[in-house]
């Protein structure tokens, strides 16, 4: 059942749904629905074609989570339980800092690593040269190993410095050769801002981006934010997950790894919408996970109907409905 003006309705052909977005979601910018392993809708609104690539905000943690698991499979990285520090011996340790030494890649996957400060320090870290050991910096704190849900966005960039340096690859030359160009995505490139306003700029424009991904001066990409994608690109990740891993045959990321990433670690309040948190994907319910970012960017999964559908969003920050959006109006309308 669809609502629209206050109405419910059974169903609507595609031009009324068009419609219907334009004016319910007016900085949706792309939809591409798979069901059944197969593209049965896609649209566009706000002058973007289905090739532009829109910056897709945090949703670009759910795609780490995945290169995570990647360089987990071969080898470069051991276990998620390995101590963070064990990828930065050469990183000096400040006098009486323990809690550092304790915090693990799964801390960090999980959004419970403990860090320095109540406000994400985004001018210390974006004005530096190096992000990751700027993030390091931050990294730990007097308090110790509270297992407390502490959403960063800044702080995860440190998963991004151990891909690189454990693989020898910069992390976008990584995504391309182990997940984006198999599955279809189109190569990608580092995108470094000049200034604050160029960085600033980037995060809010609203025209369509190219294949991008922003990254630090040591050409090492944005873990929390920055990666530029078109909702068949998104759609395309979702399916890969939906397939465990598998892209036509082929074994991309385990299975295991995917059920790793989509399985609840923490219960988060009514601040998250009561949503549950695993490794830098959001946990809707036992059926459904998604990657959201900031404006409702979102690719959407559900594993018991063999649904994805993926959005992509100019920056608006007031955006909080887009999953209850899509499971009223976006779902039905592609089980129909």
């Amino acid at each position: 059942m669809i609502t629209w003006n206050g109405d419910e309705i059974d169903s609507m052909n595609k031009k009324e749904l068009h419609d219907f977005i334009k004016e319910k979601q007016p900085n949706i910018c792309q939809i591409s629905c798979y069901k059944d392993g197969k593209e049965v809708y896609s649209d566009e609104w706000n002058n973007y074609k289905k090739i532009d690539t829109c910056h897709v905000m945090s949703a670009t943690k759910s795609i780490v989570a995945l290169l995570v698991g990647i360089a987990l499979d071969k080898g470069f990285i051991k276990s998620t339980d390995q101590p963070v520090l064990d990828f930065f011996p050469e990183y000096k340790i400040k006098r009486g800092e323990k809690t550092i030494q304790k915090v693990t890649i799964k801390h960090l996957l999980t959004m419970t690593a403990p860090y320095k400060y109540k406000y994400e320090p985004w001018t210390k870290i974006c004005s530096s040269d190096d992000w990751t050991v700027s993030a390091l910096d931050f990294l730990g704190g007097r308090k110790g190993l509270t297992g407390q849900f502490k959403y960063s966005t800044l702080g995860i960039h440190i998963l991004t410095g151990i891909i690189s340096k454990t693989s020898g690859l910069k992390v976008v030359d990584f995504a391309n050769k182990f997940l984006f160009e198999p599955i279809g995505v189109e190569k990608h490139i580092n995108y470094l801002a000049e200034t604050a306003e160029e960085h600033k700029h980037f995060t809010i424009c609203k025209e369509p981006q190219k294949n991008i991904w922003f990254c630090d001066p040591k050409g090492i990409g944005t873990a929390g934010y920055g990666l530029c994608f078109s909702a068949i690109d998104m759609a395309k990740i979702g399916q890969l997950c939906l397939d465990k891993g598998v892209h036509y045959g082929k074994q991309l990321v385990s299975s295991k790894w995917i059920e790793e990433i989509t399985k609840p670690n923490y219960k988060c309040g009514e601040e998250f919408r009561n949503m549950s948190y695993g490794y830098l994907w959001w946990i809707v319910n036992e059926n459904v996970y998604a990657a959201i970012g900031n404006s409702g960017n979102v690719i959407y999964v559900n594993s018991l109907e063999n649904i994805v559908i993926a959005v992509t969003s100019y920056f608006k920050p007031t955006i909080f409905d887009r999953i209850d959006f899509i499971q009223k109006n976006i779902e039905p309308f592609i089980s129909i």
